[in-house]
């Protein structure tokens, strides 16, 4: 997927918006957004995580089972009126997520592409898209 523009907000049902990795890492270092990486704890460690970003899982690994704490790690992680970005592997569980941190209050943005992106035609991630592919702060355990 390429993101022509990586400036706006796309509306979304359900919680603030989608917003491409470029702004949403604008947001994080202008201080406007606490980046939150949904990803479980054995993705962040064996993919690659940002450096700057809340780990807060959404589902942990095995089973995927909902995160218990989600709810108020996110609240005391996201001070008044800044918003929360939200990052998962390909953008799908962080709608969810932003769903539910809306729900709870906060100003949520799902961010496009999440940390590997779509699969290309062999099945593998990190080639396509992403925050990672898009060169913006990761590092690998």
């Amino acid at each position: 997927m390429n993101l022509r523009n990586t400036s706006s907000v796309t509306p979304a049902a359900g919680y603030a918006g989608d917003v491409s990795p470029e702004l949403a890492w604008r947001w994080v270092q202008s201080g406007e957004a606490v980046l939150v990486d949904v990803r479980s704890d054995a993705e962040r460690e064996w993919v690659g995580c940002v450096p700057s970003a809340v780990p807060l899982a959404w589902k942990q690994w095995p089973g995927m089972a909902m995160n218990p704490s989600f709810d108020e790690v996110i609240k005391a992680a996201v001070p008044a009126g800044h918003k929360a970005v939200l990052l998962c592997r390909s953008g799908v569980r962080s709608i969810a997520a932003a769903k539910r941190a809306t729900e709870l209050g906060l100003e949520a943005y799902n961010i496009l592409e999440g940390f590997e992106g779509d699969a290309n035609a062999d099945g593998h991630r990190g080639l396509l898209a992403g925050w990672r592919q898009r060169g913006l702060p990761w590092r690998q355990n």
